[in-house]
């Protein structure tokens, strides 16, 4: 097809540019103006006990606490703890990201952390939201321990690293609106032109599909 068939396919389906390009103003409104979003983030971590005879509470850690964590990451993320969560009053998108590798002041893959995020329409939902993450994660490692009968004093516990706090997600409006652009001429233009030979191909049948009918004969 050549520019020339292609631009009165244009012509001839303006409609359906118009169309595409209304869609795309719409779109790009939804980019320049986009509604608010908000991220909740905090970090737990898992402190294993003090006992009298070992003072140094990073050593001899039995079971590691990256086993507990990623355990209780594991039921958190089946279908009854998200169900747990839902019911906990967890709503929209979280993400539960374990922090093995250790810092300054822990241990590599031993004082594990867990970087708790949540994404709400507001920063007050968000902030909840990680709130009660962090409350259903602490159930579950204690539940771990009390199923095995840990006493009170050599259990594991889950501490709040960094406070729950939200922050606006803003992204990069000069891409959104290229790519709504590009979106919008590519389904405008491949749209008109589909349309112009379906059309076009139903107008044209060829001579050697059309029947001929047979005159029917007087009644005599």
């Amino acid at each position: 097809m050549s520019p020339g068939n292609v631009a009165d396919a244009l012509l001839r389906r303006w409609y359906v540019v118009v169309v595409a390009l209304l869609l795309t103003a719409a779109g790009a409104y939804q980019v320049v103006r986009p509604a608010p979003e908000y991220v909740g983030s905090a970090v737990v971590v898992l402190k294993p006990p003090v006992t009298r005879n070992q003072p140094n509470q990073y050593t001899n850690l039995l079971p590691p606490l990256a086993v507990v964590s990623y355990a209780a990451v594991q039921q958190l993320q089946s279908p009854a703890g998200t169900a747990e969560l839902r019911a906990a009053g967890v709503s929209g998108t979280y993400h539960l990201v374990p922090r093995n590798s250790g810092t300054s002041a822990t241990p590599r893959y031993l004082i594990p952390s867990l970087q708790v995020q949540s994404q709400a329409s507001g920063a007050d939902a968000a902030v909840t939201a990680v709130r009660r993450i962090i409350d259903v994660y602490t159930r579950h490692v204690d539940a771990m321990q009390s199923a095995q009968r840990v006493p009170a004093g050599s259990r594991i516990t889950a501490s709040v690293l960094t406070s729950p706090s939200a922050a606006e997600v803003r992204g990069d409006r000069s891409r959104g609106l290229a790519g709504t652009a590009l979106l919008g001429l590519t389904a405008g233009v491949l749209g008109a032109l589909w349309l112009d030979r379906y059309l076009t191909g139903r107008r044209q049948v060829p001579q050697g599909r059309r029947r001929h009918i047979a005159p029917v004969p007087a009644a005599d």
